[in-house]
C-alpha cells in the first residue's frame, strides 16, 4: 500500500527524489540518472493523478461511470504504475511497455516523451535495481493533492540541477545557470498571452523563467503560447516533462535541429514570436554551412557563418524568429562574438540594421561547468524612439558571486543590470551607450571594454594610481581574450582526437 501522506514539504520532496538517483550508483555514468528517473518519476505522477481524478469522479458519479473523458490523460490498465509494480522478472520491459502503452493512448501530447532509455538492458539495470527504484517511487503518492504542480516543478527543477553538478561538460546541453535566465526573463519582459521561444531550449528552462515572472507579478501566465525546439531526444523529452510537471499543458516542443529543420512555421516561412530566449550551443563546427548559403527561410540576411562557427547562424535564426512590432530577443553567448574578425561583417550588418539594443558582459563561470565569460544580447524589431540608432554597453563583469566552485547573480546584481538597462543611458564604470556612428568607428567591434572603462571604478585617484587601472585593466582584457582563444583551441583538440597531436 502506498503511504498517503499530506502536506509534502519541499525538502521531502527533493530527498524522495535524489534518493532514486542513489540507487542507481556504480551502476551507470551520473550523467546518465537523468534518462532513467525522470521517465520514473513522470509515470508515477501520471499513475497517481489519474487514480486522484477517478476517486473523485466515483464520489460525484457513483462507480460503473464511463469516466474516460473526465481525465486529462489516459494510463491503460494494464499500463497502471500498480501492475508493473507486481512484475518480479523482466522488469525493464514491463517499464518499457507501460511507457508505450500510455503514450499510444495520448498520442497528441505524450507520444516519446518518455524517451528511449534501455530499459531492456539487464547487464546495466538487472531486476534486483529496478525493483528497487519501483519500491522507492512507491514509498509517496505524487497526487496532486499530495504534491501540487508547484511543488513538484520546483523539486523537478532541483533535481534537473543535482543532474547537472553530476554531469560534468554535458550539463551545458540541458542546464543554463538560473540566475542568468532569470535576468534575461527580465530584460525581455514577458506580458499575458504573447509567445515565447527557445530555438534550444534545454531542459524548457527559459520558458518556465517566463511562467513563474508572471506568476510573482501576480498577472495571467495560463495564455502563454510555448515553443521550443531541441536536437537531443532525452533533453527534448526532459523539457516537456519539465513543463508538463509544472502544470502546463499548452506548449509545443519539438525535437530536431533548429538550423537545418526549424520546426515552427507558417507555410513556407518560419513562425515569429514576440520573445525568443535562447542559450545556443557555442560554436558548433559539424554544421550544415553549404545549405545555410540557400537557406529556404531567408535566414542568411547578414551572411553565412564560418564553418567551425554557427553561433550567427542561431543569431539570424533568432532574429528572423521575432515578430515586426513586439519581437525582442535575450541570447546568451561567450564573448568572442562581440569581436570575432572572422564575423565583423555578419556583426555590422546586424548594428547597422538597427536591431542590437543592449550588449550586457557578464563575469565568469557563468556558463555552466565553464570558466568563459558570458554576455547577453538584448535584441529588438522595434525599438522605442529615443533607442534608435544607439546600443547601450553594460559592463557587469564584477556583478557576480562566486561560492563553492559555482557562480551566480545575487538578486542585487541583477536590479543594477536591469536598472542599467532600463534606464539606458551613461553610468560611469558600469554602463555606456554608443552611437552607431562609434561603433563603425571602432570596426565594428561590440567588445564592451572598448566603450565602458573599468578605469572608472578606480575612482579620481593619482595619476599613478590611473596608469596601474590602466595597466591591470589592459590585462584584464588582454587575459579574457586569451582565456576564450584557449577555450577554443582546446574545444577543437578535443572534437578532433588528441591522439591526432601525438
Amino acid at each position: 500500500m502506498d503511504n498517503v501522506q499530506a502536506h509534502i514539504t519541499q525538502t521531502q520532496l527533493e530527498s524522495y527524489l535524489w534518493g532514486a538517483a542513489t540507487l542507481l550508483r556504480g551502476l551507470i555514468d551520473a550523467g546518465d540518472y537523468k534518462q532513467f528517473i525522470f521517465p520514473l518519476l513522470l509515470f508515477k505522477r501520471l499513475c497517481d493523478v489519474y487514480d486522484e481524478e477517478r476517486a473523485q469522479i466515483e464520489a460525484e458519479y457513483g462507480a460503473g461511470v464511463d469516466y474516460a473523458e473526465f481525465h486529462r490523460f489516459q494510463v491503460p490498465p494494464q499500463a497502471h504504475w500498480n501492475v508493473v509494480r507486481e512484475t518480479a522478472t523482466n522488469v525493464g520491459q514491463a517499464i518499457q511497455d507501460a511507457m508505450r502503452a500510455i503514450e499510444q493512448a495520448n498520442p497528441r501530447r505524450l507520444y516519446g516523451i518518455f524517451g528511449d532509455a534501455p530499459w531492456t538492458n539487464r547487464e546495466r539495470l538487472p531486476d534486483r535495481t529496478l525493483r528497487d527504484l519501483i519500491e522507492h517511487f512507491s514509498t509517496l503518492t505524487l497526487s496532486v493533492a499530495n504534491v501540487p504542480e508547484d511543488l513538484l516543478g520546483q523539486a523537478y527543477e532541483y533535481l534537473i540541477k543535482k543532474f547537472a553538478d553530476d554531469s560534468g561538460h554535458t550539463a551545458a546541453e540541458f542546464y543554463t545557470n538560473r540566475t542568468v535566465v532569470h535576468l534575461m526573463t527580465l530584460l525581455v519582459d514577458p506580458q499575458p498571452g504573447e509567445a515565447i521561444y527557445d530555438p534550444t531550449c534545454g531542459s524548457g528552462g527559459m520558458l518556465l523563467s517566463c511562467v513563474a515572472e508572471l506568476k510573482r507579478q501576480g498577472r495571467e501566465h495560463r495564455n502563454l503560447q510555448l515553443y521550443g525546439q531541441e536536437l537531443n531526444l532525452i533533453t527534448s523529452s526532459i523539457a516537456r516533462m519539465n513543463l508538463l510537471l509544472h502544470g502546463l499543458e499548452d506548449f509545443q516542443v519539438v525535437r530536431a535541429d533548429t538550423l537545418s529543420h526549424p520546426a515552427f512555421l507558417e507555410g513556407d516561412r518560419l513562425r515569429q514570436f514576440d520573445v525568443v530566449l535562447a542559450n545556443p550551443p557555442y560554436s558548433i563546427k559539424q554544421w550544415e554551412r553549404e545549405a545555410w548559403a540557400a537557406d529556404p527561410y531567408g535566414r542568411n540576411l547578414y551572411g553565412v557563418p564560418p564553418q567551425g562557427r554557427a553561433d550567427y547562424a542561431f543569431f539570424q535564426h533568432i532574429i528572423a524568429s521575432l515578430k515586426p512590432g513586439t519581437g525582442r530577443c535575450a541570447i546568451l553567448f561567450p564573448h568572442g562574438v562581440l569581436f570575432r574578425e572572422e564575423e565583423r561583417e555578419m556583426r555590422a550588418r546586424l548594428v547597422e540594421a538597427d536591431l542590437v539594443e543592449a550588449v550586457i558582459g557578464l563575469g565568469p563561470n557563468l556558463f555552466y561547468n565553464s570558466p568563459m565569460e558570458a554576455c547577453v544580447v538584448v535584441c529588438r524589431t522595434h525599438k522605442a524612439p529615443e533607442r534608435r540608432g544607439r546600443v547601450l554597453l553594460v559592463n557587469a563583469v564584477d556583478e557576480v558571486t562566486r561560492e563553492r566552485a559555482q557562480s551566480f547573480l545575487e538578486r542585487e546584481h541583477i536590479e543594477r543590470i536591469v536598472g542599467a538597462y532600463r534606464a539606458f543611458e551613461d553610468v560611469e564604470g558600469l554602463a555606456r551607450v554608443a552611437t552607431l556612428d562609434e561603433i563603425r568607428a571602432q570596426r565594428d567591434n561590440l567588445s564592451i571594454p572598448l566603450y565602458v572603462s573599468p578605469l572608472a571604478r578606480a575612482g579620481d585617484g593619482s595619476a599613478a594610481e590611473r596608469s596601474l587601472a590602466e595597466i591591470v585593466a589592459g590585462w584584464e582584457r588582454s587575459s579574457r581574450a586569451l582565456r576564450a582563444t584557449t577555450a577554443d583551441l582546446l574545444r577543437t583538440l578535443e572534437e578532433l582526437g588528441l591522439e591526432e597531436f601525438n
